[in-house]
């Protein structure tokens, strides 16, 4: 059984080429539910796989507190599996049809103010090394808007400094170009010129822009150790995650009056819904200044 999720992860890299985070996902989706089979329901052959014994699959990872948006992408990744099952004629059945994905709780992203994404820009010093890196990260990123995974994939060669524009590869392999502004451009300049070849490893020479002090590209756990770092310096109470300057950059644009399609293409968001998500957050923003500020609120 162990053969076909192989075989799947393969034509998901090769043929479809989906982000590395997306096969990690369909991989240890794929390898509970092949444990849950084996283990409980002494499944040993796909061929023979009911539509029960996937419902059954579902009731146990509810009864184990996953939420209704890990039970939808557990079904996405069984579904997708068992139709590649069939193409492949390993088995001659779908028992995954008709079953139906729990709409997942929209809950809001988790954003900063204004003054909160100030004070965590303004805790990097640019004079140290490391300081200038996470400085022209933290400004590029709230800058872009990117995902952290973008990120720390861009090349030197990525950043268009006279034309102001850096482009990166999102999910799906697909590309994008978002304008930078002058003060993220300018961190990443003064990175450029102080910083990244003191980072370089001589031997080991490579065009990743954000390095470690290894000398090659930083990852998404070493920029995630960066930003607890940070935001403890700026004593930011509130949680941060790799996502939330992201979040902050699509919120802070609609609050200041952009509109939500150009936010939509700079996020590299597919649908438009997706991005919508963002106008509630500066809803309740609006409501939360009302009932501060208004003397009748």
């Amino acid at each position: 059984m162990q053969d076909q999720i192989r075989d799947f992860i393969h034509f998901l890299t090769v043929e479809k080429g989906l982000a590395k985070n997306t096969l990690v996902s369909y991989t240890r989706d794929l390898k509970s539910y092949q444990k849950y089979l084996q283990q409980i329901e002494q499944i040993t052959k796909w061929d023979t796989v009911s539509r029960g014994q996937i419902v059954q699959f579902l009731g146990h990872l509810k009864q184990q507190g996953k939420s209704s948006r890990t039970l939808a992408r557990h079904i996405a990744s069984i579904r997708s599996f068992h139709q590649f099952l069939l193409r492949e004629k390993v088995t001659d059945q779908d028992p995954s049809v008709h079953i139906e994905s729990p709409q997942p709780e929209r809950s809001l992203p988790k954003v900063m103010s204004m003054e909160e994404v100030e004070a965590l820009l303004e805790v990097p010093d640019k004079n140290d090394v490391y300081g200038a890196r996470d400085k022209a990260m933290l400004e590029l990123l709230y800058a872009t808007g990117m995902r952290v995974s973008e990120l720390i994939g861009l090349d030197v060669s990525d950043v268009h400094s006279t034309m102001g524009f850096v482009r990166c590869v999102g999910k799906g392999n697909k590309e994008r170009i978002i304008p930078i502004g002058r003060t993220a451009l300018s961190a990443i300049e003064h990175y450029l010129g102080a910083s990244r070849q003191t980072l370089m490893n001589r031997k080991n020479k490579t065009e990743a822009l954000f390095l470690n002090h290894h000398g090659n590209r930083l990852t998404r756990q070493g920029f995630w150790k960066i930003l607890k770092k940070l935001a403890n310096e700026a004593r930011i109470e509130k949680e941060l995650t790799p996502h939330t300057l992201r979040h902050s950059f699509a919120t802070h644009l609609l609050m200041n009056g952009a509109d939500l399609r150009s936010v939509q293409e700079m996020l590299g968001h597919a649908d438009i819904s997706t991005t919508q998500i963002y106008t509630h957050v500066t809803n309740v923003r609006l409501k939360d200044v009302y009932k501060k500020f208004h003397p009748r609120a």
